[in-house]
C-alpha cells in the first residue's frame, strides 16, 4: 500500500492560485531522507507529513532541498486536509513543530487561521549587498530570520527582479521585499533561492515578521495582506503582541498515491 498525498492550493479561494503544498498523512515518521526525497520529487514549495500524537498531531515541512523550521501555508494546507478531507470535528487542531512550539490552526467558516509566533525584525545599516542583489535600493533595512527590505510602493516590490545566486549568498535564511499596499494594508514578495525556492508564490512564515512591522507602522492590529507574486494570495492577519494570526482559505487540487 502506498502513501496518500492531498495537493492543496493554500491561501487561495479558487484552484491556480495562492501557494502549493502536499500533505502526506503518516502513522508513523519515515526516515529523513525519505521524506526529503519525496519533497524533492514534488517539487513543490513545501511538503508537509504529519503524525498523530496525542490530542493532536506532529507537524514537519521539507522545500525541495532542505527541512524548514516554520511553514504558513503547508500548516494552513495539514489543517486543511484534515478538516475538510479526514474528519476533524473539533474546533481547532493543535501541530507540535520542531523548532517552532505548538501551532494552533482554528477554523474560522470557511477560512482556516493560524496562531504563530511572531518575529519582530530589528533595523539595520544600508546593505549594499542586498540592494544589488535585489536590483533596487529599499527605503529601509531590517532582519529577524529574513531580511525585511521595505520599498515606498507596492510598484516598486512588483518591478524586483533579482538576482537569485546573489540574493542566496546572503547571511539570511531569505529576503523579504514589501511596501505600503494599494487595496490593502501592505504587500510583499518573498525570495527563498538558498532554501531551494527562488521565490515563494505565499508565504505564511513571513507574515510573522511583516505583521508586527506593519502594526507598528500603522497603528492597527487587523491587517489585510497580499502577497503579490506571479499566482498571489490573501492573508488576513492581526497582530497579539507574542503571536500573530494568519488566516486563509484553501482548496484542493488533487489527491493521489505516493507508489515508491
Amino acid at each position: 500500500m502506498g502513501l496518500t498525498l492531498f495537493h492543496v492550493d493554500a491561501f487561495a479561494d479558487r484552484p491556480f492560485a495562492g501557494n502549493s503544498a502536499a500533505v502526506c498523512p503518516l502513522d508513523a515518521w519515515l526516515p529523513e531522507e525519505r521524506m526529503q526525497a519525496i519533497a524533492a520529487e514534488n517539487n513543490l514549495a513545501e511538503t508537509a507529513f504529519f503524525v498523530p500524537e496525542g490530542e493532536g498531531f506532529a507537524l514537519r515541512w521539507f522545500t525541495p532541498a532542505v527541512e524548514v523550521d516554520l511553514c504558513g501555508h503547508a500548516t494552513l494546507a495539514t489543517a486543511y486536509v484534515l478538516f475538510r478531507h479526514l474528519g476533524w470535528t473539533a474546533p481547532a487542531v493543535r501541530f507540535r513543530t520542531l523548532k517552532a512550539g505548538v501551532l494552533t490552526v482554528t477554523r474560522e467558516g470557511e477560512r482556516f487561521a493560524l496562531d504563530f509566533p511572531a518575529r519582530p525584525a530589528l533595523p539595520l545599516p544600508p546593505d549594499p549587498a542586498l540592494a544589488a542583489a535585489l536590483g533596487a535600493v529599499p527605503s529601509a533595512v531590517l532582519a529577524a530570520r529574513d531580511y525585511l527590505a521595505v520599498f515606498e510602493t507596492a510598484a516598486a516590490v512588483r518591478a524586483l527582479a533579482p538576482d537569485m545566486r546573489a540574493l542566496a549568498a546572503l547571511d539570511r535564511f531569505a529576503v523579504i521585499a514589501t511596501a505600503p499596499g494599494e487595496d490593502c494594508d501592505f504587500v510583499s514578495r518573498f525570495f527563498a533561492p538558498a532554501q531551494g525556492i527562488d521565490e515563494d508564490p505565499v508565504t505564511g512564515s513571513s507574515h510573522c515578521t511583516l505583521v508586527p512591522y506593519w502594526s507598528a507602522r500603522l497603528g492597527r492590529t487587523t491587517l489585510l495582506a497580499r502577497q503579490i507574486s506571479a499566482r498571489g494570495g490573501t492573508l488576513y492577519c492581526v497582530d497579539r503582541g507574542e503571536r500573530v494570526i494568519i488566516a486563509g482559505d484553501a482548496v484542493l487540487y488533487m489527491k493521489g498515491e505516493i507508489l515508491a
